[in-house]
């Protein structure tokens, strides 16, 4: 009672000067029972906890009533009592439990709520040990009075979901009771307390020591001994080397000062960061070691993504980074917020490998989070890459290190995560790049360059955290001897298993893309033959668009905010098209540099309209259908539209052309005659079906110069390489003739993976390094032939013919 005064003064000093960053839930939904009393467990006792917390709670409304003698907030007993401490003082959860069989209805409510001062990841080690309370180790009362005015603006609060400790309550055993819940609740504060901070670090150095001082490592020390002829002592300096280049150094002060200053450049960049997803990963973080993969659109990305998850209240990843970005000034900074840096190939060099290996393994081993972009690189064309298989194939490599050595290692989870942009800083930088220029050099004058361009509008931005992929029972269930098989080498069971890993995360990926305006007129505007179009067509447009986006469960194309009058409006002031006035009316306009910048957005997005563009595409040829002639005639082309543009397929091909051929019916875009399905009689609603068809257009062209080149020739001849560089060579003549101002429609890497496709669907195949093909290639391409209608077949095949003659003539 005496403390009573002191107590009051001392709350109302924590409320003016503690400033709430972060509160998972909100305080106002959480589902309590009003019918039955509530008590809030803190993990140890400490008075500010517990004065910053009736503060909340009094703010929020939330009840604190108690018995007289008693308090609604209770704190479990430490493990390990101190000197002066009274040692066998009674649990305040045993007393809770004493009234239980007496009075069913007293059952209360346990709340458990974490309260973290700053956010220092877990360190034995430096000056913010002293001041971040919150590390792994419980402090004092002098360090705690320290945190408090240090960290008084970076408060963290967790509630945890309510605990009935009736439920829990056995009346033959009472006294087992308080145990049990005590037991639940520790459990519960470790994993909240592992989301949080993340597993301890270890001092930079002491981890490369022991990177160095591992088996991997001193094998391949003495593999490069015996063949280079040099000593160990040497080649060991050269690992510690490779592991001081390599090694991130989290720092509590620059995650702070990201933090800061990421918080001002996001609300002068953005209008706004949508984040979606993020309760499926915070339910994990506690005890899974999480590997997020990302698509790779901008450098922005790994910035978003930390600052993101550690807004979110969860630890900011290990980020895997080009050696590029390691530059000066930037580079420290980088590797203190979480960077550790790896050279773009180091397949001729294993020592460095070893390094590399052991290194992510130790991160993995102890539970760390970590980043890294399966594309490898950032997309310049807006698709997505295909998946490389390096860091994946590291990965479950050391996930099958720990089941062999019998560590017992947390499940493994991939949280696939989507970037929306509505407009990208590296705009014109890729579109230079995808015109053949060579990539240029980063540097910090380059980057303190692009700070300028910080007034221009960049419109909103998404982060949408996808289904995670549970590695552990994802392997499980496609290839079982994985747990028993040696991880060392290249295991057969790592051959099957990481193409298709990869395959199903890039769509994982896709399948959680968010539609924003850019990408909605980028569909709509690219799908005009000269990228000039009516407003009011286009809003049509963009409306049906956005309805074809919606709709089938699990999908996530819903199309933001706003009429399509507002999308048109944020497009133009995004600088993506501009509007015309015309006595007969507004036309909207985009030239040949916004129609370069406009593919970026409409590649974003084209997977979730592929299957729809693939049916409306083939009315424009044949007027009329039905499910069953349709799918077959698409069958041989959609396995590779899904292998390039990695789409999440549907089970079964015709109940899902059937249900677009009903979706494409309720627009207005086909009619249902007599089982069957027919273009439209409206010209309007002729010329939206085959604005949606031409989306598809620009993958069936390159599809069919591809094929013309390899059928004009036997079987056997050609070249993968040859193949490809023909058949971009005469997508650029196409674009050229066309005014068609995409460098992505020839690039040579789609021309490439097309080939791969082909051959993973068995249409081709490879022997000698020569591309060989059957009958059954020649009869599908003349099925996919008769898609397109005879004036685009007339004019492929002429170009066809015309790059063939050239090329004789060069022989």
């Amino acid at each position: 009672m005496a403390w009573r005064p002191l107590h009051a003064l001392l709350r109302r000093l924590l409320d003016a000067w503690v400033e709430l960053r972060h509160c998972d839930p909100a305080p106002d939904t959480l589902a309590l029972d009003p019918e039955r009393p509530v008590r809030y467990v803190l993990p140890h006792r400490a008075l500010s906890d517990r004065l910053l917390l009736e503060n909340l709670c009094r703010r929020h409304g939330l009840p604190l009533d108690a018995p007289p003698g008693t308090s609604a907030i209770l704190s479990l007993p430490e493990a390990r009592r101190r000197r002066w401490r009274r040692r066998h003082s009674s649990s305040p959860l045993a007393a809770l439990t004493e009234g239980l069989s007496d009075s069913p209805r007293a059952d209360p409510q346990l709340v458990p709520v974490s309260i973290f001062w700053g956010r220092a990841p877990g360190k034995r080690f430096g000056f913010w040990k002293l001041l971040a309370a919150d590390s792994w180790a419980l402090t004092g009362r002098l360090r705690r009075l320290l945190s408090v005015l240090v960290n008084g603006r970076s408060v963290e609060v967790v509630f945890g979901a309510p605990l009935r400790l009736g439920e829990l309550h056995d009346p033959a055993r009472p006294e087992l009771t308080a145990r049990k819940a005590g037991r639940l609740l520790r459990v519960h504060f470790r994993r909240v307390r592992t989301r949080v901070l993340g597993p301890d670090l270890s001092h930079r150095r002491t981890l490369i020591d022991s990177v160095v001082a591992s088996p991997e490592v001193r094998r391949a020390i003495d593999e490069a001994a015996a063949a280079q002829e040099r000593s160990r002592a040497r080649l060991t300096r050269r690992a510690q080397r490779y592991g001081r280049e390599i090694a991130s150094n989290m720092s509590y002060p620059v995650l702070r000062f990201f933090d800061q200053l990421l918080k001002r450049l996001w609300t002068r960049l953005y209008d706004g960061v949508e984040v979606t997803g993020m309760e499926a990963v915070k339910a994990l973080a506690g005890d899974h070691t999480l590997v997020y993969v990302p698509c790779h659109r901008s450098h922005i990305d790994y910035l978003l993504l930390s600052y993101v998850l550690y807004r979110q209240g969860l630890m900011p990843p290990h980020i895997a980074a080009g050696r590029n970005l390691d530059m000066p000034i930037v580079g420290p900074l980088l590797r203190r917020g979480g960077a550790f840096f790896m050279r773009r190939s180091f397949r001729d060099n294993r020592l460095y490998a070893a390094v590399f290996d052991a290194y992510l393994h130790r991160l993995l081993a102890r539970g760390h989070a970590l980043e890294y972009f399966i594309e490898g690189g950032r997309s310049r064309s807006g698709r997505l890459l295909p998946p490389r298989p390096g860091m994946l194939a590291m990965t479950l490599r050391s996930q099958a290190r720990l089941i062999q050595e019998q560590r017992r290692p947390r499940p493994l989870a991939f949280v696939p995560v989507y970037f929306g942009y509505e407009r990208v800083m590296e705009n014109a930088s890729y579109r230079r790049e995808l015109a053949g220029e060579k990539k240029r050099k980063e540097s910090p004058l380059a980057l303190f360059g692009t700070l300028r361009r910080l007034r221009e509008p960049f419109g909103r931005v998404t982060v949408a955290c996808g289904e995670p992929l549970i590695l552990d029972q994802w392997l499980d269930a496609r290839a079982p001897e994985w747990r028993q098989a040696s991880p060392q080498g290249r295991p057969a069971w790592l051959g099957q298993a990481l193409p298709a890993l990869g395959q199903t995360l890039s769509r994982r990926i896709n399948a959680t893309a968010r539609l924003n305006a850019s990408n909605l007129v980028a569909l709509a505007m690219l799908a005009t033959p000269q990228r000039v179009i009516e407003t009011p067509r286009l809003e049509h447009q963009l409306r049906l668009l956005a309805r074809l986006g919606q709709a089938r469960p699990g999908e996530s194309l819903a199309p933001p905010e706003g009429t399509p009058g507002d999308w048109i409006d944020h497009a133009e002031r995004l600088g993506l098209i501009r509007r015309r006035p015309q006595a007969l009316g507004e036309l909207v306009v985009a030239d040949a540099d916004q129609a370069a910048q406009l593919g970026w957005y409409r590649n974003n997005v084209l997977h979730g309209f592929a299957l729809p563009g693939l049916v409306a595409f083939a009315f424009r040829n044949t007027p009329r259908h039905d499910a069953a002639s349709l799918t077959h005639r698409l069958s041989p082309i959609w396995p590779l539209l899904v292998r390039e543009l990695a789409i999440t397929a549907p089970d079964d091909l015709t109940a899902a052309t059937t249900e677009q051929l009903c979706r494409l019916t309720d627009q207005g875009l086909l009619e249902a005659v007599d089982g069957s399905w027919q273009r439209p009689q409206s010209l309007a609603d002729q010329a939206a079906l085959d604005q949606l068809g031409a989306l598809v257009e620009p993958f069936l062209a390159r599809g069919f110069l591809l094929l013309t080149v390899l059928l004009r020739q036997p079987s056997g001849r050609a070249t993968p390489k040859a193949l490809a560089d023909q058949g971009r060579q005469l997508a650029e003549r196409l674009a050229l003739l066309s005014g068609l101002p995409a460098p992505e429609f020839f690039d040579a890497s789609l021309f490439a993976a097309l080939l791969e496709g082909l051959e993973a669907e068995g249409w081709v195949w490879r022997d000698d390094e020569r591309v060989h093909y059957g009958a059954t290639l020649r009869e599908a391409a003349r099925h996919a032939q008769e898609l397109f209608d005879s004036t685009l077949r007339q004019r492929l095949m002429l170009l066809a013919e015309a790059g063939e003659d050239n090329g004789q003539e060069k022989s």
